[in-house]
C-alpha cells in the first residue's frame, strides 16, 4: 500500500493537481458524503502513514512507516503511540476475531496481535523463501487471508522471491499459495462482503483489476475495474469502492463508474471507515491524517 511514486519525481502538472484544497466533489449527487461535510485534517506530523483500521468499538488503528510505529486514534479522539518498533508495518486489516492482522515489511512476514498485545506469526514465507515485503492483506469470510508482497522501500536489498506476487493463506493457516502472479507491483487488495470479488490495485500499471474468487480460494475471470492507480482501498456497506491516487479519493460503484470525488490536500495512500457509528472515512495521506463524515460504512 506504500505508493512508489512518492520518491519520484513528479510532472508540473501532477504537483499543480494535487495542490487543491481540501474539499468535496458530486458528494450531493452521489449522497454518500453527509450534507454540508468538509474534509478534516485529524492530526499532521507523522512521516508517512498508511494500513487505516476500525476496531468495533471505532479505534482506529494506523501505521506510520518510517517512523516504525503503530498509532491508535480512540472514539474519543485521543490519539496514542500504539506499537514500536513495528518492523516498519504497512497494511492492517482485522481478522475475524477482532485481532490485528499486520504487515511487517522489514521482517517479511505477516503477523496477528490479540486483544493483550501478543504477536503470532500467520505466514513468513512461501516455498522455502522469506516474503518479499508484506504490503496489505483482506480476510475473507472463510478466514483466508489474501495478502499481496510487492518490493518498495523495506527491507533494503534484492527480492527474497521469484517475483512480486499475490498470496491467498489458507483458512487453517497452514498453507500458502501464489494465486496472481502476472501483476507488477500488486498493493491494495479488497473483497467483497459475499467472498465472492476480489479487487487488486497495480501501482505501475495504474490499474485496479477485479476478479471472480473460486470455491477452492483460487482467482479467475480478471477484468479491469479502473483504469486509473490506487495504493491501498476500502469498500463500502453498498459495495462502492475507494479508490487512493493522485488528488484524493474516487469512489467507484460496483459497476466501475466514479459516482465521488474526494479531494485531499496530499496524495492519499490509505482509506478506511470508523469513528463511533462508523460513518466518519479516514485517510491516510503522507504526513497527515484526514477524516471526512460520510452516510455510509464499511462493508462488513
Amino acid at each position: 500500500m506504500r505508493n512508489p511514486m512518492r520518491s519520484h519525481c513528479y510532472p508540473l502538472s501532477f504537483l499543480l493537481f494535487l495542490t487543491f484544497t481540501a474539499q468535496t466533489t458530486l458528494g450531493a449527487e452521489s449522497g454518500l458524503i453527509a450534507d454540508d461535510a468538509q474534509v478534516v485534517e485529524v492530526q499532521g506530523g507523522f512521516a508517512f502513514i498508511e494500513g487505516p483500521v476500525s476496531d468495533a468499538v471505532g479505534n482506529l488503528y494506523f501505521t506510520d512507516i518510517d517512523n516504525n510505529r503503530l498509532h491508535k486514534l480512540a472514539p474519543t479522539g485521543d490519539l496514542s503511540g500504539f506499537h514500536e518498533p513495528s518492523n516498519r508495518a504497512n497494511g492492517l486489516t482485522l481478522d475475524l476475531d477482532g485481532g490485528l492482522l499486520i504487515c511487517e515489511q522489514e521482517a517479511q512476514r505477516l503477523v496477528k496481535m490479540d486483544a493483550n498485545g501478543n504477536i503470532s506469526v500467520i505466514a513468513d514465507g512461501y516455498q522455502g523463501k522469506p516474503f518479499n515485503s508484506p504490503n496489505d492483506a483482506w480476510v475473507h469470510p472463510n478466514g483466508s487471508i489474501y495478502m499481496t508482497d510487492p518490493r518498495y522501500q523495506y527491507p533494503q536489498g534484492s527480492l527474497a522471491q521469484d517475483g512480486e506476487y499475490v498470496y491467498r493463506i489458507s483458512p487453517q493457516r497452514n498453507e500458502v499459495t501464489a494465486i496472481i502472479t502476472d501483476i507488477p507491483k500488486p498493493n491494495g487488495v479488497v473483497g467483497t462482503e459475499d467472498g465472492k470479488t476480489l479487487y487488486i490495485a497495480s501501482t505501475e500499471l495504474r490499474k485496479v483489476f477485479r476478479y471472480t474468487i473460486n470455491e477452492d480460494g483460487s482467482v479467475a475471470n480478471r477484468t479491469e475495474f479502473a483504469d486509473q492507480g490506487s495504493d491501498g482501498m476500502t469498500l463500502d456497506e453498498h459495495g462502492n469502492v475507494y479508490l487512493t491516487w493522485l488528488g484524493g479519493v474516487s469512489i467507484r460503484n460496483p459497476s466501475g463508474e466514479q459516482i465521488d470525488f474526494i479531494r485531499t490536500e496530499q496524495m492519499p495512500a490509505n482509506v478506511g471507515f470508523g469513528g463511533r457509528d462508523g460513518k466518519t472515512l479516514f485517510m491516510t495521506a503522507r504526513t497527515s491524517l484526514y477524516s471526512l463524515q460520510m452516510n455510509v460504512e464499511a462493508s462488513r
